[in-house]
């Protein structure tokens, strides 16, 4: 079972949202071009996307953090013995305990 505790603060909700949010635009492009008979073709309305990622940027970095939770990052192998402690010998191969 995985222990990852998503956000759930504003910010982190509306940055979770620009991946839907591009797609649904590059729908909305793709359906306006097909309506209008090649006048807006991706060459012409590109730049709405950026206008879309743009805004949904600002609206993340301008929202309130309260409650938000870092994400933790863990160095340490699962399964990996723990290292010795400083000062303790090297550990002796069973070849040389002969």
């Amino acid at each position: 079972m995985s222990t990852h505790v998503s956000c759930q603060c504003q910010s982190c909700t509306i940055r979770g949202l620009t991946g839907p949010a591009v797609l649904i635009t590059v729908g909305v492009l793709f359906l306006l071009h097909q309506l209008h008979g090649g006048y807006l073709d991706f060459d012409n309305t590109w730049p709405v996307i950026l206008v879309v990622i743009g805004m949904l940027l600002l609206a993340s970095a301008f929202a309130p953090r309260e409650g938000h939770i870092e994400t933790q990052t863990s160095t340490a192998v699962p399964g990996a013995p723990p290292p010795p402690p400083a000062g303790a010998p090297p550990p002796v191969s069973p070849a040389e305990r002969r």
